[in-house]
């Protein structure tokens, strides 16, 4: 269940005219502090982030569907989250048992899926599977949609971290 504070920054994204990955954000990273205090586990960091994404189609966040050539145990429930033409509601039990049944499982999984290591590892293979001029347009996106205010701080950011590298430790 997502956490209302990470709806409503999601919504504040929405109106700042962020990216629906951007939105969905906030929903992955409840999703891996969820992992990482032992809430449940995951398989892989790819899980934790596909559930993370789940709930924020579930809260109405505009996240495109898996691509062709996702394995069809990640693309068919994602489609279902996503989509709103349900024929028929499941009865309470049964959508009860499911839950319960879902959460044993992720139970049963390591927590390691959400750690630091496992994150950057997974962050850089998506890196690496990105063009030049996709990156650069998203660059350029996140310069639009940060304002004035937002360069400026991520201006004092990036000197700070430039002059932390410099000092000897």
């Amino acid at each position: 269940m997502p956490r209302a504070s990470s709806i409503a920054q999601a919504k504040a994204d929405k109106r700042a005219g962020k990216s629906p990955s951007t939105q969905a954000s906030h929903f992955v990273r409840d999703e891996i502090e969820a992992v990482r205090s032992g809430k449940h586990g995951v398989r892989s960091a790819k899980q934790a982030i596909a559930i993370g994404l789940s709930e924020a189609r579930r809260a109405g966040v505009e996240v495109p569907q898996p691509k062709a050539g996702t394995k069809a145990a990640t693309a068919k429930p994602a489609a279902k989250s996503g989509g709103d033409t349900v024929a028929r509601r499941p009865s309470s039990e049964s959508t009860a048992k499911r839950r319960e049944a879902a959460t044993k499982a992720l139970k049963r999984e390591s927590t390691a899926g959400a750690s630091h290591q496992a994150l950057s590892a997974q962050a850089k293979r998506a890196a690496g599977t990105r063009t030049a001029a996709d990156r650069s347009a998203a660059a350029e996106k996140a310069a639009k949609t940060k304002g004035a205010a937002g360069r400026s701080e991520a201006a004092r950011k990036a000197a700070r971290t430039r002059a932390s590298k410099k000092a000897p430790r």
